[in-house]
This record gives structure tokens, C-alpha cells and sequence, in this order.
């Protein structure tokens, strides 16, 4: 029953990591807003920045591969491979999130130094897009630190109790 429970826990923890990643690949997919200054248009959108693109990329690889482990069957030995792949993903996750996040930063602040404006105010809405997909992407990598760390017990605790 306790390791039905484990199981069922892991599956979950995976189809909610498999949800936000995708979630945050959707929503900053479909970022765009189109702003006009008396004769001067803007448009924004995330293909603009190659942050934003790495993001995409990043969460792509990160849906597709939390898709195809959700189907993996419990006794198969590749699940100390999965392990390794829940550590590529989380530092993928990490270092995805991190590049769209300090352009995001500069696009909502500017930077004074480098004489940036801000954009936020002329494209509001892609902004808030941008700040979802951030947070999904957050809850992703959240969800991704938990697997890893169950990931992590599920291989090393029978491996410890085979060694005593």
C-alpha cells in the first residue's frame, strides 16, 4: 500500500511539473501586443529576445521529456537514468528561467546605464504574459526540485537497504 502511495504521489508531482511547463510554453508562445507612437509602431513578441526563445525551447524539452516518463513502466530499469534526466531538466529548468527573467527585468525597468527604457508601459499586456509564464515556469522548477529529491530516495533508499 505505502509504495502504491509513493507511486501515485510521483505520478502527480510529474503530471502537475508536466502541466506548468507547459503551461508556461503556451503562454509565453502566445505573447504579443502591437503598441503605436503617433507614427511609430512596436511590436513585441517573445521571438524578439533570445531569452525568451531558450525559455520556449527550454520548456519544450522539459513538457516533452515529463510527457514520455509519465508512461514509463515502474519496473523498468531506466529509472536511475530518470534520476539523472530529473537533474538535467531542473538545471535547464533553472538556467531557462533565470535568462528570461533578467530580460524580463530589463524590459519592465530599463536599465539608466545603458540607456534602455522601459517597455512595460508602452506593451502592458505582453508584459503580463510574460510575468505568467515566468511564474508557471517557477512552479515548474518548484515541482522539478520535489522530483528530483523523490527521485533521488526512490533510487538511493533500496540501493542503502540492499548494502545493510
Amino acid at each position: 500500500m505505502a509504495k502504491l502511495t509513493k507511486r501515485i504521489g510521483a505520478l502527480v508531482l510529474r503530471l502537475a511539473a508536466f502541466g506548468a511547463a507547459l503551461a508556461a510554453l503556451i503562454v509565453m508562445v502566445t505573447s504579443r501586443e502591437r503598441a503605436s507612437f503617433f507614427a511609430v509602431s512596436l511590436e513585441a513578441k517573445y521571438t524578439d529576445m533570445a531569452a525568451f526563445k531558450y525559455f520556449v525551447i527550454a520548456n519544450a524539452v522539459v513538457s516533452v521529456y515529463s510527457f514520455l516518463v509519465l508512461f514509463l513502466p515502474k519496473e523498468s530499469l531506466l529509472w536511475k537514468f530518470v534520476v539523472v534526466l530529473d537533474l538535467v531538466m531542473t538545471m535547464l529548468l533553472t538556467s531557462s528561467i533565470s535568462a528570461a527573467l533578467a530580460v524580463a527585468q530589463v524590459g519592465k525597468k530599463g536599465n539608466a546605464n545603458a540607456g534602455w527604457l522601459p517597455i512595460c508601459g508602452q506593451v502592458p499586456k505582453f508584459c503580463d504574459q510574460v510575468t505568467g509564464a515566468l511564474i508557471a515556469g517557477f512552479v515548474a522548477l518548484v515541482l522539478y526540485v520535489l522530483l528530483l529529491l523523490y527521485s533521488l530516495h526512490s533510487v538511493v533508499d533500496p540501493f542503502l537497504l540492499q548494502k545493510a
